[in-house]
């Protein structure tokens, strides 16, 4: 049996090696190293696939997230909802630009933000959502677009887990992940289900004038060179980067297939465990399995079980990880904003919770059975 990985990139690239390798080269014998014509033929393609006007190519998804909430034009002070369990690029970004982080619960089932608990956290001084599409799993769009429009919020969506996900909304229309909101962003860090060989992101949006204000602040705030209009910052796709992410997006329907059979074998194994509980599919949501996370309830003390089970696992060399352990109302950074005294019992409740297992593109029934099997193992003992 291969060795078991956490995220498997380097099989994933073998696969891919010849035409990866000669778009590398290209890249170098044209020495266009930044802003390279792939650069462009990335946006273009992915905006095509994801069937949105715009999108700009920035150099990570937490700037991403940044250059968004600059072009809505928030201010310091302005409150900005998002869930505590989630990684905290999402909420440092807030903290960063001096707006105020307002946490909300999560559904204990998806993982997303709760439409109901989003509702009551709005005040006057709110001024956007910035929903999470955790593990792969699309947050409940439909009932977040109804609220921000009645109470007049932007939506940024944070996509850097679920691209390619399908949203399908009650009349039976579907779109993809990242492109419902008024803004969507992205990260393309090589574990991600879209990932390239080093740090990359992207925004999306249907706006021509959020699309050109983006597009100024992600370079310096500048639409004519040397003519800055808004204050900006440097964040750029490499033309490398841009290069392997055309050939990689190419293959992205096929990644996505692989990560639910690997999905789908897990439920299998689990099927009615007295312990362990699977993934909830939403029925709105195609699930993208970004990661595989089982929830671990009817036992007296779960993080202990939660934990044994981590360090069991990593004694029979299988790597699991355990996503988020401190939430975000948690964290010392949000200390300034009394955090830590909110209420949050579902977001508290699954951090003791939850652990994920292996899921990548790559992995292969012998691995997949040696996981499960070593799971039941001991949850039954």
């Amino acid at each position: 049996m291969r060795p078991i990985q956490m995220v498997d990139t380097k099989t994933q690239y073998q696969k891919i090696k010849k035409e990866t390798d000669e778009a590398v080269l290209q890249v170098m014998e044209s020495s266009a190293f930044i802003n390279g014509k792939p650069v462009h033929d990335f946006a273009a393609n992915l905006s095509a696939y994801l069937g949105v006007k715009h999108t700009i190519p920035c150099a990570n998804g937490t700037d991403a997230l940044q250059i968004a909430m600059m072009a809505l034009g928030l201010q310091p002070g302005d409150e900005v909802i998002t869930p505590s369990f989630t990684y905290i690029a999402t909420t440092e970004v807030i903290a960063l630009l001096r707006l105020t982080p307002v946490f909300v619960e999560v559904d204990p089932r998806t993982f997303c933000i709760d439409p109901v608990a989003l509702e009551k956290v709005i005040t006057p001084k709110t001024r956007a959502i910035v929903p999470v599409h955790l593990y792969g799993q699309a947050a409940p769009m439909e009932e977040i677009m109804a609220i921000a429009q009645k109470h007049n919020l932007y939506v940024i969506e944070d996509n850097a887990q679920a691209i390619g996900c399908d949203y399908t909304f009650s009349n039976n229309t579907k779109r993809k992940t990242g492109t419902i909101g008024h803004i969507g962003a992205t990260s393309f860090y090589p574990s991600k289900n879209l990932g390239a060989f080093g740090d990359g992101g992207a925004i999306f949006t249907h706006d021509d004038m959020l699309a050109d204000k983006m597009k100024m602040i992600a370079n310096h705030g500048q639409s004519k060179r040397y003519y800055h209009d808004v204050v900006g910052c440097n964040s750029r796709l490499d033309t490398l980067q841009a290069a392997i992410l055309n050939i990689k997006l190419k293959h992205l329907d096929e990644y996505i297939v692989a990560r639910r059979k690997a999905a789908d074998f897990y439920d299998q194994a689990f099927a009615g465990h007295k312990i362990l509980r699977t993934p909830h599919r939403a029925g709105y949501s195609h699930h993208v399995f970004h990661q595989y996370t089982l929830l671990i309830d009817g036992v007296d003390d779960p993080g202990a079980f939660r934990d044994g089970l981590n360090q069991f696992l990593a004694g029979h060399q299988i790597p699991s990880m355990i996503y988020y352990p401190v939430p975000g109302h948690r964290q010392q950074m949000f200390s300034q904003f009394n955090t830590t005294a909110r209420d949050m019992p579902v977001t508290d409740w699954l951090t003791r919770r939850v652990i994920s297992l292996p899921m990548h593109t790559e992995l292969d029934e012998e691995q997949l059975a040696f996981i499960a099997g070593k799971v039941k193992e001991y949850a039954e003992n």
